[in-house]
């Protein structure tokens, strides 16, 4: 007797357990189950693909499963599995050109150190290729798709393959261009199966008669002393080209002026044909280099979209090659190559349609002093817009009164070989932003010496008879001059208008006797202390010790206390920042460690800021919002321009 019969609802039970068992063999043990997805593991199945993981993206790998193949099996059979991509029904334009997109790519990418150099490239342009007619030639328009994550893939899959497409063709025929340089830039070069058409008018090169020396990837820089890499989203490979190899060289003296020699580029690569058929059967690629400055979009295929920028690399890319830092401490003692006279650095190549900043640094100094102040501009993007920067480089070692003079004339000669009829933008509403004796030099360049430096000189010196039109003649440069009037406003950030005790101690009275002067200069001071000296009396004690800028920086120096008071030009604002590093102190007593509260302070600025912070307070947070807020003011006080007032063409 069976013993389940006694017990009918273990009969019941077991009926169940045998039927489930009997349709689990059926149905093949069939079946969905169901786990919990992390965050980290979400982000990686939704946004995971060649460019992040290396491994295809669950878009790419769903469409391969259509045509019965995955990552592993399509890789290995690649042109059958293409082919069976390209021409089946069961996939739309978008996913079969997204899928094909990232599977050239990946092709491309795995074949780095295995494939010929040519055939590299080929995978590139063709992945390129087919994410640019996902883009631009699907049904669906790039707005339409604005909020997918695929698109975003896709774009950057057309961005890094026309990235290293470039770069590599640029690398294979660096030094020998297989075609003849065209006068407006346009070049032609055969790449295996392709034919790369270009041209590059809207690019300026700090030197047009020579291609580039390097093509850098943007996305392949990363720097150490910035805090923020500034960049936009859009279509096109970013891109810096590379003009020279050092900032600073012999050859800096020979003008006053140098365009960035690592401009910024983006670069666009347009595959001919009107139709999706056109697009996929051609093998000829258009490549068009933008400034990323003056444009700020592009129309492809009659879709406004916008234009990727990188505006950090170049700009840091400059700095790490500068030799900066060394030189500004060689030149102050005289030693390695010295450098005699200011130069002007145009962080990005000359724009009519923009304000002018020009940034003044310190003792000792170099634009390595403005390092972050200069970046946050350019992540700025209404400032950026609006304003380009000038950077000036000049030799600290030298007197106030000559760097004064001499600053003046590589800012006005720079701005007559660009702007000779000084008609454009760029020559109006300049904006001053000086560091510590930078400072005092943007100071000076506002301001009117009347008769007040030569009424100090006279009374310093016994002057008399003929010798005073002598003495006028050669010291009447440094004495006598007005406000620059292209400048209307100004930034002084820890500036010792009245001088610093600091400079007067022990290890400042030390430093002041490493202080070496050019040849040059040497022979000019000779000269003028002829002239000043009478030769029938002793030396005034004035010129008893050296005359150099940190004897300038002395609150007991006579040009700098006669200078102290000069009026500033009734149509300059001017604003302070001033450091404070004794926070015991009330402010008036206060001092940022080598220049006091009282030095900084000017009377009749429109604003002013004090910082808990040493003497190098422009690089800290609060001064570089402050200098923002400062020139977003002076945009929204200038008068509008008829044509277009936010410098973008």
């Amino acid at each position: 007797m069976n013993p389940l019969s006694f017990f009918p609802s273990l009969r019941l039970a077991w009926r169940l357990v045998s039927f489930a068992s009997f349709a689990a063999v059926l149905a093949g043990c069939a079946g969905v189950k169901v786990t919990a997805v992390s965050n980290d593991d979400y982000l990686t199945l939704r946004r995971g693909d060649v460019l992040t993981t290396g491994n295809l993206g669950t878009s790419s790998i769903a469409a391969l499963q259509v045509v019965g193949s995955d990552e592993k099996g399509c890789l290995a059979q690649f042109l059958a599995c293409r082919n069976a991509l390209e021409n089946t029904t069961g996939l739309d334009d978008e996913q079969r050109l997204s899928a094909l997109a990232e599977l050239w790519l990946k092709e491309a990418q795995d074949g780095r150190n295995s494939m010929a150099p040519q055939s590299r490239t080929d995978a590139y342009l063709e992945s390129a290729r087919y994410a640019y007619a996902y883009l631009f030639l699907t049904a669906r328009l790039p707005g339409q798709r604005a909020l997918e994550d695929r698109q975003t893939q896709v774009r950057d899959y057309y961005n890094f393959s026309v990235q290293q497409a470039l770069t590599e063709v640029f690398e294979r025929y660096h030094g020998h261009p297989p075609s003849p340089e065209h006068p407006q830039g346009n070049f032609r070069i055969v790449t295996g199966r392709w034919t790369v058409t270009g041209q590059m008018k809207d690019v300026r090169l700090a030197d047009d008669r020579q291609l580039p020396k390097e093509l850098i990837p943007a996305a392949s820089l990363s720097f150490g002393g910035l805090r923020n890499q500034y960049r936009r989203d859009g279509v096109g490979a970013e891109l810096v080209a590379v003009t020279a190899k050092r900032v600073v060289s012999k050859d800096s003296d020979e003008l006053p002026w140098s365009e960035t020699p690592f401009p910024a580029i983006t670069a666009l690569a347009h595959f001919p044909g009107k139709t999706l058929e056109e697009v996929l059967s051609t093998y000829e690629v258009e490549v068009i280099g933008y400034d990323p400055y003056r444009h700020d979009s592009v129309e492809i295929h009659g879709v406004e979209v916008p234009l990727a920028a990188n505006f950090t690399s170049g700009y840091g890319l400059w700095l790490a090659r500068s030799g900066f830092a060394r030189q500004s401490l060689l030149t102050l003692v005289g030693r390695g190559e010295v450098l005699e006279r200011p130069h002007v650095y145009m962080l990005q190549p000359f724009d009519p349609d923009r304000r002018i900043i020009v940034m003044l640094h310190g003792l000792a100094s170099s634009p390595e002093a403005w390092i972050n102040v200069a970046n946050e501009v350019l992540g700025d993007e209404e400032l950026r817009r609006n304003f380009q920067i000038w950077q000036v480089y000049y030799p600290t070692n030298l007197p106030i009164a000559v760097n004064n003079q001499a600053i003046r004339q590589a800012i006005e000669q720079t701005l007559r070989n660009f702007d000779p009829q000084g008609e454009a933008k760029a020559s109006h509403d300049m904006v001053l932003v000086g560091h510590s004796m930078g400072g005092v030099l943007s100071r000076l360049m506002v301001s009117s010496s009347g008769e007040r430096l030569w009424d100090a000189m006279l009374s310093d010196f016994d002057i008399k008879g003929a010798r005073v039109q002598k003495v006028k003649a050669s010291l009447g440069p440094y004495l006598y001059f007005e406000p620059l009037p292209q400048v209307s406003r100004a930034v002084f950030a820890a500036a010792p208008h009245r001088g610093t005790p600091f400079a007067e101690n022990r290890i400042s009275r030390w430093a002041a006797g490493l202080v070496r002067m050019p040849v040059s200069m040497l022979t000019r001071f000779k000269e003028v202390t002829q002239a000043l000296v009478d030769p029938n009396s002793a030396a005034p004690v004035a010129l008893r010790r050296p005359l150099n800028s940190i004897d300038n920086l002395s609150n007991q120096d006579p040009f700098v206390k006669a200078a102290a008071d000069l009026p500033i030009s009734l149509y300059v604002r001017y604003h302070s920042i001033i450091g404070n590093h004794t926070p015991n102190l009330e402010v008036l007593l206060s001092s940022d460690g080598v220049v006091p509260y009282a030095s900084s302070h000017l009377p009749g600025a429109e604003s002013e800021l004090v910082v808990p912070s040493w003497h190098s307070v422009q690089e800290t947070p609060q001064a570089i919002v402050e200098i923002r807020r400062v020139l977003h003011e002076h945009l929204k006080g200038l008068k509008p321009s008829p044509a277009n007032d936010t410098g973008s063409p």
